[in-house]
């Protein structure tokens, strides 16, 4: 994180586009000073070409210098340049220190635009470099046509597979930005999906409990005292899971020092979780069938979830609804059913539970305040582990949640 956010800043732009710029200049001026030297110093005994003149120096450095911009504008670069060095060309010049000026511009072309502009623009280049062969020496003009067809074949496709490994960088850059934004909303929609859970169980507890003190405060103290400890063991709970969320999402996955790391929510919690809600005032009879089986922590803590949205549903709607928890422990998959018998007293709040008659939950599973962000959440982390649920009326009335969850064992536990 740090080296990017060095990357961007401003300074460090402007010094490489700077570093940019001036590497450009040596080299126009790099190769402008060596193509000189050679059209200086290269013998001509025989007078095949042109007397070397300031003209030519000239048209030389028409050649070189505008590769200052050829990043900026290579089609245009490369057109001056095909022009001058043609004209040198067409002169009679010694051809050999122009020959450079027109494959390093057409490369330049093929890098940075699109394969049909640089086709043409090699086209282009060709027949300029072969009007030059005729300045070769006497019985060397077939080789020096080979040489030039094949020394711009190659520039030309070296220049084309330079911008196609660019935009394959590009693209794989794109898609892995993309790929981040995915996880950053998943780990987002996990976020909101834990503080759900969390939250509006513990609160739901800590709001029946915080009527039920408030109406036999005068009356019944013991109640009122045995409410105010579920309360405070509600929210201290509330806390350590909100704490073990913390941890898990620390980006070292560490502990604040001096702290144990909360234990995990599973279903080896689940006597804990139906005693708190048992003290909120739900009768909870758990049945377990089949044989216990430690469960990967992730479908271990998605069956969990599962029960305790269940649980604070019937809290929030059928406080005083008579519930069944069953754990079905099956060979290659768990299964979890919670159903309640719909008869709870009314809320007074408008909803009532409304269970026998086909679920008037407000924000219940079937249907919601909040768009049923409860059976959202359950179903979401069903998928994640290939399971499913439901959620609707009981046959016999009341209301029943079900999750069936596949689970990968690569030994049969007995």
């Amino acid at each position: 994180m740090q080296l990017s956010a060095l990357s961007a800043h401003p300074a460090v732009t402007r010094l490489r586009a700077a570093r940019s710029a001036v590497g450009e200049i040596v080299w126009a001026v790099g190769s402008l000073w060596i193509s000189s030297d050679m059209l200086r110093n290269w013998p001509d005994p025989e007078g095949y070409w042109r007397d070397t003149d300031p003209l030519a120096y000239a048209l030389l450095a028409a050649v070189y210098l505008p590769f200052v911009l050829r990043r900026r504008f290579p089609v245009a670069v490369l057109a001056s340049t095909v022009l001058c060095v043609g004209t040198y060309f067409t002169l009679g010049y010694y051809h050999v220190p122009a020959v450079c000026g027109v494959l390093l511009a057409l490369y330049t072309v093929a890098s940075l635009r699109p394969r049909p502009v640089s086709l043409r623009c090699a086209a282009v280049s060709l027949v300029v470099l072969l009007w030059g062969t005729r300045l070769a020496e006497p019985g060397i003009g077939p080789l020096s046509v080979g040489f030039v067809t094949v020394t711009t074949t190659v520039c030309w496709v070296a220049g084309d597979g330079s911008r196609r490994l660019r935009e394959l960088t590009r693209q794989l850059r794109l898609e892995q930005e993309e790929k981040a934004r995915r996880a950053v909303a998943l780990e987002r929609i996990q976020i909101a999906r834990e503080l759900h859970d969390v939250i509006a169980h513990h609160v739901s507890v800590i709001s029946v409990q915080t009527g039920l003190a408030g109406y036999v405060f005068s009356t019944d103290p013991e109640t009122a005292r045995r409410a105010l400890d579920t309360i405070g063991a509600s929210a201290r709970e509330a806390l350590a899971e909100m704490r073990r969320m913390l941890v898990v999402l620390r980006e070292d996955g560490t502990a604040p020092a001096g702290d144990a790391t909360p234990e995990v929510a599973g279903l080896g919690r689940l006597e804990e979780l139906v005693r708190r809600v048992g003290a909120a005032g739900v009768p909870v009879d758990v049945t377990i069938t089949g044989t216990a089986y430690a469960l990967p922590p992730g479908i271990d803590l998605c069956a969990y979830r599962v029960v305790q949205e269940a649980l604070t549903n019937v809290l929030k709607h059928a406080p005083a609804a008579r519930t069944t928890v069953r754990v079905d422990y099956a060979e290659d998959e768990v299964r979890v059913r919670v159903k309640d018998d719909g008869r709870g007293r009314g809320r007074g709040d408008g909803h009532g539970h409304g269970h026998g008659h086909g679920g008037g939950r407000g924000d219940g599973p079937s249907a919601g305040r909040g768009g049923g962000q409860g059976l959202i959440g359950m179903r979401e982390r069903a998928m994640i582990y290939h399971g499913t649920v439901t959620a609707e009326p009981a046959p016999g009335g009341g209301f029943e949640v079900s999750l069936r969850v596949p689970v990968p064992r690569t030994g049969h536990a007995g």
